[in-house]
């Protein structure tokens, strides 16, 4: 699997320090924003999957920050589907500015469990459709 999507997003005055770089903690919201819609644009909600039962907690993050985004600039967050393995979903993450800059690259591993007990499940049949 390697379906991608593209969001974009600006770089709000409170996300940034007084150099108006944006603060680094920040960019794991940017990617929660370019997952969701990933997902989203693939014909699965967030909601829609918590509704059904399961839940996706985050096990894994690793950024690399290349080049410091700043207050104002609008950043391209593309977001791929890796791989589904078991209950496990990978994404990778590249973030540019609007002159195409490198800014940030990530990965996560998301792992699906059910609402009821927390422990890590199979994706849902209708999941796992949608993303082959």
């Amino acid at each position: 699997m390697n379906f991608s999507h593209n969001i974009e997003l600006r770089v709000r005055y409170g996300e940034t320090d007084q150099m108006g770089y944006c603060y680094y903690g920040n960019y794991a919201q940017y990617f929660e924003v370019g997952r969701v819609e990933t997902l989203r644009s693939l014909g699965m909600s967030y909601k829609q999957l918590e509704e059904d039962g399961y839940m996706l907690p985050v096990s894994e993050l690793n950024i690399q920050y290349k080049k410091p985004a700043l207050y104002d600039d609008l950043l391209t967050i593309k977001t791929t589907i890796t791989e589904v393995k078991g209950a496990r979903i990978y994404f990778s993450y590249e973030i540019t500015n609007e002159t195409n800059q490198l800014i940030a690259i990530a990965t996560t591993t998301l792992v699906f469990v059910a609402k009821e007990n927390m422990r890590p499940t199979q994706p849902p049949a209708r999941c796992t459709k949608l993303m082959q």
